[in-house]
């Protein structure tokens, strides 16, 4: 099941605003430039930020996410339809002739058992054509993201749009490496409702990641940083 934070009505219609700018998106469409990409599936996708710049940049996007409360925020970003949107995982998508697959915004660390990830990596695999590529981003372990997390105890206010002010906290809830588990409590001052998101990531290293991928019949190409994180997180290419 989706963490609330994606899957709830409520907390889905707010993301976007705690998200900030997606400055980051950037690398990924220089990547799938560079890749000569034209059918691109982002798994993952969320409220479709990635989706929607991909498919104004001119390419074919198929975008999945398994909550559906996400999807129905992206949806309403794709006012001419370009995108194709699917309800469920990398399990669900069907062979797609991709040229390139994309994960962002660390989607490759909520598969925490070995199985799940092994299972997502041949779903893709089964989507891209002979030789696709899959980009995708996850955090270094040893920068130790969890610490500065657990030392932003200052809540975030914002007037969102159409709903009002909401204070976001954050509050690490336990470390049991390579598990981190933290939760997210966002009050909306209009009603006075909380609501709460729990999630736990699992940090794999690079050598971790990279084995992964050889067992699951993948070429490792390239392994970068993220331009806008230099030493906090793994970009990684392969070619399936």
């Amino acid at each position: 099941m989706p963490d609330a934070i994606f899957a709830h009505p409520r907390l889905a219609r707010v993301y976007d605003a705690f998200d900030g700018d997606r400055g980051d998106l950037a690398a990924y469409l220089a990547i799938a430039d560079e890749c000569g990409a034209r059918r691109v599936l982002d798994v993952g996708c969320g409220t479709g930020a990635l989706a929607i710049l991909l498919a104004r940049s001119g390419h074919t996007v198929v975008a999945v996410d398994p909550a559906e409360a996400s999807l129905e925020v992206a949806k309403l970003k794709d006012d001419a339809a370009r995108i194709t949107w699917i309800h469920g995982d990398a399990t669900s998508v069907p062979a797609l002739d991709a040229d390139l697959a994309t994960m962002t915004g660390n989607v490759a660390q909520v598969f925490l058992t070995d199985n799940d990830w092994a299972q997502a990596l041949q779903g893709i695999h089964a989507a891209l054509r002979p030789n696709g590529y899959l980009v995708f981003e996850t955090r270094c372990p040893e920068r130790r993201a969890w610490e500065e997390w657990a030392a932003d105890i200052d809540p975030v206010n914002l007037d969102v749009p159409g709903i009002g002010h909401v204070e976001r906290r954050l509050a690490v809830t336990d470390v049991s490496l390579p598990f981190v588990s933290f939760r997210y409590t966002y009050r909306f001052l209009a009603d006075g409702a909380v609501l709460t998101s729990d999630s736990t990531l699992r940090f794999r290293s690079r050598d971790e990641v990279e084995s992964s991928l050889a067992a699951n019949a993948y070429r490792v190409l390239d392994v970068r940083e993220a331009p806008d994180r230099p030493g906090r997180e793994f970009v990684f290419i392969a070619a399936a």
